[in-house]
């Protein structure tokens, strides 16, 4: 059993946020629900318990809370906002409304001699974002931390090991909350920091083999991040017991299908059976005078299943059902003892009962994003399949507005090949040029199609072509998103590029909107 942190949440919109920066800082964390009984974290003996922010007052009657044996349990135990405020609440402290709100990037003046807040400065900012304040600490309860409008910044206990912390530590906005969380599973915790990612892939290889035995494996493969590291991981463990089935739907990014194939198939580095359906005159015919963006989702999605019903029955009976599950998705799906049985129905995305498997099996559920690409690099997987952009599951079907023709895929292909491949070429040249990344580096990019077609005059002709639209975005975590100014220049030479070399355009346009109120992709 590995050394483990739980979080605790309370509904906060950081939950998962907590839980990468206790593993960021090398100690292993799950997630679970308010509601998880007692006895349960009792028999995990976690190292350390972190209860989360929330959207409620702690003092009123129905409000999320936990029993109070949860602080007499001898384990460290450390609050956020509301886990803050519940833990002093629950020991005899006073919460109350405060006279000031605090939103936002905060001054907020420290005890160094905390164990907390060893190695950071006595006077930094914090991200603070509450109603509610800790008026008096709970009795035994010393502050450590303060602002100007919040006399409890941070309490501790040090004698029970409870500390409260009312700022966000796990947000980039708190100028030392990696430290501080560091401090707490390091200093507090005592632990030792025995989650890396070499040892997930050798611990995982040999679960995988145990599990497994001498049965057969099917996995779907997409070519996006999770599942070709699922399926590298795989490989790795059981071979030509594994059978990947790829389905090219034609909505991939231009040279993607045969990047796949070039990395999973024959000729690849991988032992394993690799089925490439090229399914794409098939999608096309279905997709055929479909413009509503759900109609084409649903169609998209359907039209796989299918496929992927036909390619099974051609295999038989597996053992195995395998797939890219990643922690994300199975705390999105529920927490606690409930989210394996519903993510497995979630993320099966109804394969019909046909498909004969005896079990699923999800070797990365334990990870983030950002671990799953740490695992495909240790796997060998080439970086650039690694550290692909985000893709939507029905690809270049949302990135066309309105019908989808063959005409347009290439269009879209091709526009956005030449965007990647200037933006990424003027992001090499201002890092060689500067010795670190242009600030306008987008975190996502791509081009899209409107349905929008304009008069345009190229040489001594009138056109009537299409205009397509590029997106560029900073975000952290993709729930909210600023476009990114890129460089006129090399804008400019994005639209001059498109409009020479791919038939079908004229008119190139770049979109400015945040999320929200808009959306990152286009449908």
């Amino acid at each position: 059993m590995r050394e483990t942190v739980i979080v605790i949440d309370f509904g906060g919109q950081y939950n998962q946020l907590v839980a990468r920066r206790v593993r960021e800082a090398g100690v292993y964390c799950e997630i679970y629900s308010y509601k998880t009984d007692i006895e349960k974290i009792k028999e995990m003996n976690p190292k350390g318990i972190i209860l989360t922010g929330g959207p409620n007052s702690c003092y009123e009657e129905d409000s999320p809370t936990y029993t109070k044996e949860l602080f007499e349990l001898g384990i460290p135990v450390l609050g956020l906002c509301y886990g803050a405020q519940l833990m002093q609440h629950i020991l005899g402290g006073k919460v109350e409304k405060a006279p000031v709100r605090e939103y936002g990037k905060t001054e907020t003046s420290f005890d160094v001699n905390s164990k907390l807040f060893t190695d950071i400065e006595g006077v930094s900012t914090t991200w603070m974002s509450h109603f509610d304040y800790i008026k008096e600490a709970a009795p035994g309860f010393k502050v450590v931390a303060h602002t100007k409008d919040c006399p409890v910044a941070a309490a501790e206990d040090e004698e029970r090991k409870l500390y409260a912390i009312q700022f966000h530590p796990e947000v980039l906005h708190t100028q030392y909350g990696k430290e501080i969380l560091s401090n707490y599973v390091y200093n507090v915790c005592e632990c030792k920091g025995d989650w890396k990612m070499d040892t997930f892939v050798e611990e995982s290889i040999k679960a995988i083999r145990d599990k497994v035995g001498n049965g057969k494996v099917l996995l779907a493969l997409s070519g996006g991040v999770d599942s070709s590291v699922a399926a590298g991981l795989l490989s790795k463990a059981i071979g030509k017991q594994l059978t990947c089935v790829f389905v090219d739907h034609g909505l991939l990014r231009k040279n993607e299908g045969d990047e796949v194939e070039e990395i999973f198939g024959p000729n690849g580095n991988y032992d394993l059976n690799f089925v490439r359906v090229n399914a794409q005159q098939r999608y096309y015919d279905k997709l055929s005078g479909v413009s509503e963006p759900e109609n084409k989702r649903k169609i998209i999605g359907e039209e796989f299943i299918r496929i992927f019903e036909e390619e099974a029955n051609k295999i038989g009976a597996v053992d195995f059902l395998a797939q890219g599950t990643i922690y994300p998705d199975v705390v999105e799906s529920g927490l606690g003892g409930e989210s394996a049985v519903i993510k497995s129905h979630h993320n099966v995305g109804g394969l019909p009962d046909t498909v004969d498997f005896k079990e699923i099996i999800e070797p990365l559920r334990d990870l983030f994003k950002d671990e799953v690409r740490k695992a495909g690099l240790e796997l060998g997987l080439p970086e650039y399949l690694v550290f692909r952009q985000p893709f939507p599951g029905p690809g270049l079907g949302v990135r066309i507005v309105g019908e989808v023709t063959e005409d347009k895929v290439r269009i879209v292909q091709d526009a956005d090949f030449i965007y990647r491949e200037e933006v990424d070429n003027a992001l090499k040249v201002y890092k060689e040029e500067n010795g670190e990344e242009a600030d306008w580096k987008p975190d996502q990019y791509f081009a899209a199609l409107t349905n929008m077609q304009s008069v345009g005059v190229m040489g001594d002709e009138r056109t009537y072509d299409f205009a397509v639209c590029l997106r560029a975005v900073k975000t952290v975590d993709f729930m909210t998103a600023e476009s990114s100014e890129i460089p006129y220049e090399v804008l400019n030479k994005v639209m001059t590029r498109i409009i020479n070399e791919v038939k079908g355009v004229n008119r190139v346009m770049y979109d400015l909107t945040s999320k929200p109120p808009g959306t990152i992709e286009m449908e």
